[in-house]
């Protein structure tokens, strides 16, 4: 979910030593036309099936409507969630990543809160509320990871 701070937290992970990809870059998704004629970007099975192959110790980040046929692979899906102002906020701050600037962007990161973050956390291993301390969140992580 945009804002919820998913790049924040690899960034901090990485700086650590650890392993991370974001996969909300064209090197790990594409476009595709859905049934119903809807654009959506997914993860490119065959780029992520490789990373997976390849690494063993990994915080992977991504939201997209395919990554649960990816979820048998993970150890530990884990849902960073926050509240919708502070979503908004985020987005609205970040200079790294255009999404979410206009009406039409927020809209739908509001809908994204009400329509699939339920579905998140309906087939999340663990649930992390992002709104407080970063440093908090990544210390969550490293512990549900076992470091």
């Amino acid at each position: 979910m945009s804002g919820t701070g998913k790049s924040t937290v690899l960034r901090v992970l990485a700086a650590k030593g650890y392993a991370t990809v974001d996969t909300d870059t064209d090197e790990w998704c594409e476009w595709v036309t859905d049934d119903r004629g809807h654009r959506d970007w997914v993860w490119r099975p065959q780029a992520i099936n490789k990373l997976l192959d390849e690494h063993e110790d990994l915080f992977v980040a991504g939201c997209k409507s395919n990554q649960g046929e990816f979820y048998p692979r993970f150890d530990k899906v884990v849902l960073l969630r926050a509240r919708a102002e502070v979503m908004l906020q985020r987005i609205e701050e970040r200079g790294d990543n255009p999404y979410g600037k206009s009406a039409e962007e927020r809209a739908l990161v509001l809908e994204h809160l009400q329509v699939v973050e339920p579905l998140l956390r309906a087939s999340a291993d663990h649930e992390i509320d992002t709104s407080g301390p970063l440093d908090d969140v990544v210390d969550r992580l490293e512990q549900l990871a076992g470091y």
